[in-house]
């Protein structure tokens, strides 16, 4: 996701001037600021399926020749960084890569990710890994690439890995994992967790049992969910905060995004992927209690702050860019018009800041926190929306948004050696950061191209993806 500093100088030279008088910005591309709100533009969308793709393969080749095998790249200094445990790389980028490599039809570059991953990859670590995103990370990167490659070696990594998170449910009494545990003696530490991070395993581990006949993993991860729906206020929200010892709510803070938000995508995906009636209803429930008791409007624009669990009153005006999601969620459930009502208002960022701020203070619109991580929550919800309907008749709109969103991290974010985080978007050019997050190569590269170019090893009407974007339904082999 990264490019050369001349590309990325010469591009954001097409943005010389500051922050206009009330929002807006001065020197901008033309779709730097559209929205498509008067039209789709034309568009060739396979030409820009085939510069998605090129962009994928450029920053690959950085990644394989200045951090091969490391968790992260910094694509502006050209060095590279742990993620889970310091010292101990995992090759996360290249395992949350493997998938979108297969989908573009780099071949040789997925055979070689897999080949390292088979040679290389071991988790007898001494070390404390974050269990949520170990298991998001490399769990469903490494059952995405058995899914396309059919490899056997790496659905028995995925089980070995698995098998050693669990240990952090089987510690708590109420089956709610603690935060780390220790991939080699299974020791676990911090209890005092959420619901992001004890109720976001049931499509991983629902996939890997039933690719190995043993039903204790999505057992499991059912149960930490239905603990904590089983503490819904009679507003029907739950607390985001919660307990792995004791089992109770640790704040009053309802959220859709930090703290909460994959827990939410999991109730819908348990449905989609196996048919979980109690969890689809649990979704729906959850959604409208949303929509009733946390969408508030300011300034005409609907968002989603969060409210006390019990009586619904806003404890805090911050909202961030992570809960773009549930724009694309809403729609999935049947409430398509408050999650277009809700993507408007992400758009409405977009055309303020040119990229969406981490954080907005919603009763102003203004951006709280002008760094940004490369988020691609936006996309997310686009291409859920696009999906929800049938091929032939889906809405041109959501692709004419995501090509704005991916032009303007192309020109923004472009760097030496890939593509990297933003320390601060108000800045003319804006003022790069030097990392790239692993997510970046499992999510918005693999939404971007999905909605723009044909892809004939994916069936998009029986796409199902991950909350980390891995693809665990859908490939055409």
């Amino acid at each position: 996701m990264r490019a050369r500093s001349l590309h990325r100088r010469s591009a954001l030279g097409l943005m010389g001037g500051g922050l206009l008088a009330g929002s807006g910005l001065s020197g901008l591309p033309a779709w730097a600021t559209s929205s498509g709100s008067a039209g789709v533009p034309t568009e060739d969308w396979a030409a820009l399926g085939a510069d998605v793709k090129a962009e994928f393969k450029w920053a690959w080749d950085h990644y394989v020749e200045k951090a091969w095998g490391r968790d992260e790249i910094n694509p502006v200094s050209g060095t590279s960084q742990s993620f889970f445990i310091e010292g101990h790389d995992l090759g996360l980028s290249l395992v949350e890569a493997l998938d979108t490599l297969w989908i573009m039809e780099l071949d040789d570059e997925f055979q070689a990710g897999v080949d390292w991953v088979k040679a290389n990859l071991n988790f007898d670590i001494d070390g404390y890994a974050q269990v949520f995103e170990t298991n998001i990370r490399l769990v469903g990167g490494l059952l995405s690439a058995h899914l396309a490659s059919g490899d056997p070696v790496l659905l028995d990594k995925a089980r070995d890995l698995a098998d050693r998170l669990l240990k952090a449910f089987e510690a708590s009494p109420h089956g709610l994992p603690y935060r780390y545990v220790n991939l080699r003696t299974g020791a676990v530490r911090d209890p005092e967790t959420n619901l992001a991070e004890i109720g976001t395993y049931a499509t991983e581990f629902g996939l890997l049992g039933q690719l190995t006949g043993d039903d204790r993993y999505y057992a499991a991860a059912k149960r930490a969910m239905k603990h904590a729906l089983d503490m819904r206020s009679p507003l029907g929200l739950m607390a985001a905060n919660i307990h792995a010892e004791t089992g109770l709510f640790t704040s009053r803070n309802a959220s859709i995004d930090v703290y909460a938000d994959s827990f939410y995508e999991y109730l819908w995906d348990s449905w989609e992927m196996f048919g979980d009636t109690e969890m689809k209803t649990a979704a729906q429930e959850c959604m409208a209690a949303m929509v009733a008791h946390q969408g508030h409007r300011y300034d005409g624009k609907l968002w989603f702050p969060m409210v006390d669990y019990e009586t619904g009153a806003v404890t805090n005006t911050s909202q961030t860019v992570l809960g773009a999601y549930l724009a694309g969620l809403l729609g999935q459930v049947g409430l398509k018009t408050e999650g277009d009502d809700f993507l408007a208002t992400y758009t409405a960022m977009q055309e303020k800041y040119v990229i969406i701020p981490e954080s907005t203070e919603v009763t102003t619109g203004v951006a709280r926190t002008t760094r940004t991580g490369l988020r691609p929550e936006f996309a997310d919800a686009c291409l859920n929306l696009w999906l929800g309907a049938p091929s032939g008749q889906r809405d041109e709109r959501y692709r004419a948004l995501t090509a704005i969103h991916y032009r303007n991290m192309k020109v923004t974010s472009k760097a030496e050696f890939g593509y990297t985080a933003l320390k601060d978007i108000t800045t003319r050019p804006m003022t790069q950061g030097d990392n790239c997050p692993g997510y970046w190569w499992s999510e918005q590269m693999k939404y971007y191209y999905l909605m723009f170019a044909d892809c004939p090893r994916v069936d998009l009407d029986r796409l199902q993806l991950s909350t980390e974007a891995n693809v665990l339904r859908g490939f055409v082999k």
